[in-house]
């Protein structure tokens, strides 16, 4: 009988050497005569610990790592293959404490299964949802969704329900289910954890919403930095629909639904919903002028529902457990869980799923471990390169999309970049303002303009060239770019400009007292 061995197939994993190791894992195993079964799995997102070899024995999956090819003689020299003991020994997998105290509702299967065995995905809970939404109407399948209290984690957090909803109450010959999966913000990498490590959960949560919509048709506009994504959805969709789980008559439900992968050409604004539409419809990715919505005229000008992979990929567990399931975690308006993403100055990097209301204390401490400088942290920006700096005084904010909204921040995707007290957040907040510049799709002046301007402004406060002058300039400059600019890149690119001037003002070189 072999044993099963598992080496993560996740870029992350893949960029610190896992196909080395599963190379050297092969060959001595061959050199020894022991007959082994190599899994390549999707990474757990403990990343500091990749890559992270797993080997299943009687007792349970027992985890090495990080593993380097130089470690595999040594780990078959110490027995690993039985679980024996070794200094890269981690334990159990399932005990290492960035893992356990989880709460993994949608990123449950990365890790565990091979990401493109749909049997595996089966044995594993895969496609119960979507059998019970064959079961039910479309709008028993909305109410589902919205009961569960299931917010877009792209962003904006509006309540998917809601969304949904609305193109099913539309009236059209055609509509349609996109992902936005062009995953561009700084320190995210969710989504792609989703499509390379669990891909058959994003597709099963699109055919979902096909039902629940009356679409027939579902994109995932993926960023074409992503080939390892790529190429696992393309042949999972394919194993997907050869097993009757898409196409014409999905599962015998005389339902119908089909899906494409189609890749963007990297830039960063056609993860604005209506600059993604343009360009999936061959177009240069502008802004769109909102009305009319998305969910009323969207993709060829039909009812879209348009969300995100980890929306998406949140729907087959509301579906398979219902949605009073789902809303028992959580607090206030923001239920469930988010995957968190820890980067930047961060001494255990990685994912962390967690129900809404824990604090970012906890995540950069109790899961990250610190910086990894060893230095005190004294920023952090969540949500992308849009989002605002939060000072250590707010680290006991529940994360909580209203009580980061009282703060003038954001949750956005999860994604956290955390910053030690070497930063110069004077240079962060100018390049905020210069990559809203370079990736502005120029269509409003608010945008084009303002984010030009914002920088030399920047410059003349750090210069001191009239600086309670340009302070005032830059303050009404941010004003103008909120309310006027058509979308989020024009109206969120302020945010990190004005945390960085109110909490950190002596990078500025303004006396905090004159700032206050």
């Amino acid at each position: 009988m072999s044993i099963r061995i598992y080496v993560p197939i996740d870029s992350t994993a893949l960029s610190l050497g896992a196909e080395r190791v599963a190379t050297a894992i092969a060959a001595e195993a061959a050199r020894r005569d022991i007959a082994i079964e190599l899994v390549r799995n999707g990474s757990r997102g403990a990343f500091w610990l990749e890559p992270m070899v797993e080997v299943q024995t009687p007792a349970g999956r027992m985890a090495y790592g990080p593993v380097q090819p130089t470690d595999v003689a040594p780990l078959f020299d110490a027995g690993f293959t039985t679980g024996g003991r070794h200094t890269l020994s981690l334990g159990p997998a399932d005990d290492i404490p960035y893992l356990k105290h989880q709460e993994r509702l949608t990123s449950g299967r990365i890790g565990l299964t091979d990401p493109l065995d749909l049997d595996d995905y089966i044995n594993h809970g895969g496609y119960i949802g979507l059998c019970s939404a064959l079961q039910m109407s479309g709008a028993d399948v909305v109410k589902e969704v919205t009961d569960s209290g299931l917010r877009g984690r792209g962003g904006a957090g509006f309540p998917t329900g809601i969304k949904w909803n609305t193109v099913r109450g539309a009236s059209a010959s055609r509509k349609y289910v996109v992902c936005n999966a062009d995953e561009g913000d700084s320190g995210t990498f969710s989504d792609r954890m989703i499509m390379e490590g669990d891909p058959y959960c994003l597709i099963e949560g699109m055919t979902i919403a096909g039902i629940a919509v009356g679409a027939t048709q579902g994109y995932i506009y993926l960023r074409s930095e992503y080939p390892h994504a790529f190429r696992t959805l393309q042949e999972a969709i394919r194993r997907a629909r050869a097993a009757g789980w898409l196409g014409e008559d999905v599962r015998g439900s005389g339902r119908t639904f089909e899906l494409e992968v189609r890749l963007g050409a990297g830039a960063y604004i056609c993860g604005e919903e209506t600059s993604l539409l343009e360009s999936l419809e061959g177009k240069r990715g502008i802004v769109r002028f909102k009305p009319p919505l998305p969910a009323l005229e969207g993709l060829f000008g039909q009812p879209t529902v348009i969300n995100n992979v980890i929306s998406l990929a949140s729907v087959p567990v509301i579906l398979a457990k219902g949605g009073a399931f789902y809303r028992d975690y959580g607090m206030g308006r923001s239920r469930g869980t988010l995957p968190f993403q820890l980067a930047g100055n961060i001494r255990r990097g990685g994912l962390v799923e967690k129900a809404f209301g824990l604090t970012m204390n906890e995540l950069l401490y109790d899961f990250g471990g610190g910086s990894l400088s060893g230095r005190p942290i004294r920023a952090v920006q969540v949500g992308g390169p849009l989002g605002a700096y939060l000072p250590e005084s707010q680290f006991d904010l529940p994360l909580d999309y209203e009580e980061y909204a009282k703060h003038g921040a954001m949750i956005g995707h999860g994604g956290i970049v955390v910053f030690d007290d070497m930063v110069d957040m004077a240079r962060m907040a100018r390049y905020a303002m210069e990559f809203c510049a370079v990736e502005s799709c120029g269509k409003c002046t608010p945008c084009r303009i303002g984010s030009t301007r914002g920088v030399e402004v920047i410059d003349r406060i750090v210069a001191n060239e009239e600086r309670g002058r340009n302070i005032a300039l830059l303050q009404s400059l941010c004003d103008t770019m909120v309310n006027g600019s058509l979308c989020a890149l024009g109206g969120m690119a302020p945010y990190p400009v004005l945390s960085a001037l109110n909490h950190f003002p002596e990078d500025f070189g303004i006396a905090k007292s004159a700032a206050a």
